[in-house]
C-alpha cells in the first residue's frame, strides 16, 4: 500500500505561437493551472528554444492508487480540452517500494 507517485511527461504543441514570448506566455499559464488547480509539481524539461513545442514533466503523489489514477486522468482531460490540436501524455505510476527497489 501507498504512498504512490505519478510521473508524467507531457508534450504540447502551440500552433498559434509566433515566437518564444508567445509560447512562454501560454506555457506559463498551463503550468500555473496544472499546479494550482490540479496539484502537480511541474517543470519544463525540453524544447525550451522551440516556438511551437514544449515538453514538461509533472508529478503527483498520493496514498491511494485509485485516487492517484483518477487525478492523473483529470490532468489528461484538462490537457485534452485545452489543447485539442495536440497533446501527448505519458504516465508512470510508482509505489514507494518501486522507488526504493524493495520487493
Amino acid at each position: 500500500m501507498g504512498p504512490y507517485a505519478a510521473l508524467l511527461t507531457i508534450e504540447l504543441h502551440f500552433p498559434e505561437a509566433g515566437d518564444l514570448k508567445a509560447k512562454r506566455k501560454e506555457l506559463s499559464s498551463v503550468k500555473a493551472q496544472l499546479h494550482g488547480r490540479l496539484g502537480c509539481a511541474v517543470s519544463e524539461v525540453d524544447h525550451q528554444d522551440r516556438w511551437q513545442r514544449a515538453t514538461i514533466a509533472a508529478a503527483l503523489t498520493g496514498g491511494d492508487l485509485g485516487v492517484l489514477e483518477r487525478a492523473v486522468d483529470g490532468v489528461g482531460r484538462f490537457l485534452d480540452a485545452r489543447y485539442p490540436q495536440g497533446v501527448h501524455l505519458e504516465r508512470t505510476l510508482l509505489s514507494y517500494e518501486d522507488v526504493r527497489g524493495i520487493g
